[in-house]
């Protein structure tokens, strides 16, 4: 029963971490747009998605617990020696294509982010054309306050 349900809670994660990768590849062509509106909901969604594979990863546990209670900290690795047939089989290929989907889902991550990062860059070089910051190419009194103290009490200041 607890193969069952560890192949159960497998099937769903890959599911739930397919859907995520769907989701990263339009909001990859989303960054490309530039829509803000529509990255704030895909970014809600997924949140939406992340908290279910959290739900979904708390079940995968406890039925791992279940199908090796001697152990302390099981792996699903841990599991595939212990099944045998069909149940090996279909575990290990759950396994592998999860692995597989979390692995394109962090470089699709990872480019999302680069992307991200050098629009907001651009954003930062476009406002500075606009916008320069004034510099002071003239000779001025110092504004650090203190260098400003330290030079108005000199030696002229002095009573004779």
């Amino acid at each position: 029963m607890s193969a069952q349900a560890l192949t159960a809670s497998m099937e769903k994660l890959l599911k739930l971490h397919k859907s995520l990768y769907e989701l990263a590849v339009k909001k990859t062509e989303i960054v490309k747009q530039g829509d803000i509106e529509s990255l704030n909901k895909f970014i809600q969604q997924e949140q939406v998605h992340i908290t279910a594979i959290e739900k979904v990863e708390k079940e995968r546990q406890a039925a791992v617990l279940r199908l090796l209670p001697q152990m302390e900290n099981p792996t699903v690795t841990d599991c595939l020696s212990v099944l045998k047939g069909e149940e090996h089989h279909r575990l290990h290929e759950l396994s592998d294509q999860l692995m597989e989907t979390v692995f394109e889902l962090k470089e699709r991550n990872f480019l999302n982010q680069q992307m991200i990062y050098h629009s907001l860059q651009f954003v930062n070089f476009s406002m500075n054309l606009i916008n320069p910051q004034p510099e002071s190419y003239t000779y001025g009194p110092p504004t650090d306050k203190q260098n400003h103290s330290k030079i108005t009490q000199g030696i002229f200041n002095s009573k004779a």
